[in-house]
């Protein structure tokens, strides 16, 4: 910031974290310094919830700490680096700054923290949300827009767009929602939307072919991002938007679906994606914007940047085209020593495991488990990776045999149900080690902040952060944890990855983690267990293997070769047919350790 430059105020309220009424007196209101001298800076709007007026904010940041529910965030910005917002969506709330543009044969990536603008930019290049500059109050058009980015791409994608002249397609974040909206059999919902008559092929090449008959409030959530995706594919369009189209899916699903995407590129057609693997966004992606600021407060788009620079600057938190710093640390990506294994003491052996539910049956090689060490498990959905941990937490018992121990077990199941009213201080005032969670966790995890609210009012992503952070704080010996990455993005990915290996090697614990996100378990991992088998049908898990061999094991099995990005360290999947690709496979080496 330059010196002496003028500011200009965000001010954001989470309406629905605000206690107001509800065992708060109007705090924010009555500390206020700038009420006290008889102006109307909070005041209560007619919702009955304040509301902070940004041009008398003089940006004290009183209201912010003595708020009882933390629900208040005041920023300031430097008023000439970003004068006017491209939306937003109401008084005292979140603001984009900027917006990326497609390119024709490419695909640009988007690449930010939760609540930053991604899926904002989407529905706005999607043609789903006009951007309003600020004006909230007014019905927007897009001749603002086509006036504001004169003489740049942007200004092209608008004039098209508000004249019709362009088509677009979008996968939606929320496929959750898709029952809600669609009666009916999955091939009726496929059919509809099938302007390019490849149904057939396309159900077969996305597995769910086998589905199609079925009932669409029937099917998981992993077939329901294959059908939203097929959905959006089999559209005629000149633009594709993927909004996190890896979410509920396996290795193997993901990288398949990213082969898919890049497909589409191939016809030269244009591709904007949001996603949060990291491996999956190098491995489709040809360009790069990041998306910083505060999350839920305002998101502003970087220049577009090679896919190896955006990400590898995302991790370094400092953005050098723009000269930004957006991060005080840079994300260290620490690769665990494969020898690590061999220092921790024998902490349990376990013996070979057969389980059978339904007409689904796993089968588990014995194996030993040792203090100190993480262990990683990776393999399709429905293979037994669930059943495996689930019998390690005594939830359901071995047909053939029992595990027989004395460790404590901290379990964070794959879905995790919330305690309806229940307070994030009331779960943390059991049998949790406090010091362990200042000193290794909170202050990479940051979930105090949540502990004045309810449970059940989390996000998805706050709600897996707190109950990841609860289950390694809690006395235990053995921590299992299933699926953590899910609803979090890649920094907090990355963070949580640090704390569960912090909190291992700090008290000598073990750890079992099952996870699709091949960097965050080449990340956290000491050894790997690799699940085989038909899905649904049958599973093999393999011992506890050194990571090499497992990921070597495993990638060769999908056909994918990684190799290590030299400034970081990050695993990044070769494109196929690359020449390094050709050469690791022609070597063997699918995993570059």
């Amino acid at each position: 910031m330059k010196s002496g430059a003028s500011k200009m105020r965000i001010a954001v309220l989470d309406r629905d974290k605000c206690i107001y009424g509800e065992g708060c007196p109007g705090t924010c209101m009555k500390v206020c310094p700038v009420n006290r001298t008889g102006k109307e800076c909070i005041v209560l709007a007619e919702d009955n919830k304040p509301i902070i007026s940004e041009d008398l904010c003089i940006g004290c940041q009183i209201c912010v700490r003595k708020c009882p529910a933390s629900c208040i965030t005041i920023i300031n910005l430097a008023s000439e680096k970003r004068q006017t917002p491209l939306h937003k969506f109401g008084e005292n709330t979140f603001r984009l700054y900027g917006l990326p543009a497609p390119k024709k044969g490419a695909v640009v990536g988007l690449l930010g923290r939760n609540g930053i603008g991604k899926t904002t930019v989407l529905e706005i290049l999607s043609g789903n949300t006009v951007p309003n500059f600020g004006n909230f109050s007014g019905k927007p058009d897009y001749s603002q827009a086509i006036s504001f980015f004169k003489g740049r791409e942007e200004q092209a994608f608008f004039t098209a767009l508000s004249e019709g002249k362009i088509s677009l397609s979008l996968k939606p974040q929320n496929v959750d929602a898709i029952p809600e909206k669609f009666n009916g059999k999955v091939s009726s919902l496929l059919e509809k939307v099938d302007e390019k008559k490849q149904l057939p092929q396309l159900s077969k090449e996305l597995e769910i072919d086998s589905i199609l008959s079925h009932d669409i409030s029937s099917v998981s959530g992993g077939e329901l991002q294959r059908i939203a995706i097929a959905a959006c594919v089999l559209k005629q369009a000149d633009i594709y938007f993927f909004d996190e189209p890896s979410s509920y899916l396996d290795v193997r699903q993901r990288l398949r679906v990213a082969k898919l995407i890049r497909g589409l590129v191939d016809r030269g057609k244009q591709v904007v994606v949001v996603e949060h693997d990291l491996a999956v966004l190098d491995y489709l992606s040809d360009y790069i914007n990041v998306l910083y600021g505060e999350p839920a407060v305002y998101g502003i788009v970087s220049n577009p940047k090679s896919t190896l620079n955006g990400i590898n600057e995302f991790l370094d938190g400092f953005l050098r085209d723009e000269n930004v710093r957006f991060r005080e640390k840079e994300l260290h990506f620490n690769v665990r020593s494969a020898e690590k294994q061999a220092d921790g003491s024998l902490a349990l052996k376990y013996p070979a495991l057969e389980k059978s539910l339904g007409d689904f049956s796993l089968k588990a090689e014995p194996g030993d488990l040792r203090t100190g060490e993480v262990i990683g498990m990776l393999g399709p959905n429905a293979i037994g990776k669930t059943t495996f941990v689930k019998m390690f937490a005594s939830e359901i018992r071995p047909d053939n045999t029992s595990i027989d121990f004395s460790l404590k077990v901290a379990y964070k199941p794959q879905y995790l149900k919330p305690k309806k009213g229940a307070l994030v201080s009331e779960l943390f005032s059991g049998n949790v080690d406090m010091d362990l969670f200042e000193l290794e966790i909170e202050r990479r995890l940051k979930v105090k902040k949540f502990f004045e609210h309810r449970i059940d009012s989390l996000s998805g992503g706050e709600l897996q952060k707190v109950s990841i952070a609860y289950n390694l704080a809690i006395e235990s010996d053995l921590i299992l944890l299933d699926e953590p990455s899910a609803f979090i993005d890649a920094e907090d990915r990355l963070r949580v990855a640090d704390a569960v290996k912090s909190v291992v090697d700090v008290k000598g614990k073990l750890a079992m983690v099952v996870d699709h996100d091949v960097l965050f378990q080449d990340y956290v991992s000491d050894r790997i267990i690799v699940f085989s088998g038909e899905p649904s049908k049958s599973g093999s898990a393999s011992k506890p293997l050194p990571k090499e061999q497992a990921m070597n094991s495993f990638l060769k099995g999908m056909g994918v070769t990684f190799r290590r990005d030299p400034s970081t360290g990050r695993p990044r999947a070769n494109k196929p047919g690359s020449q390094k690709d050709s050469e690791q496979k022609k070597t063997g080496k699918y995993y570059y350790q």
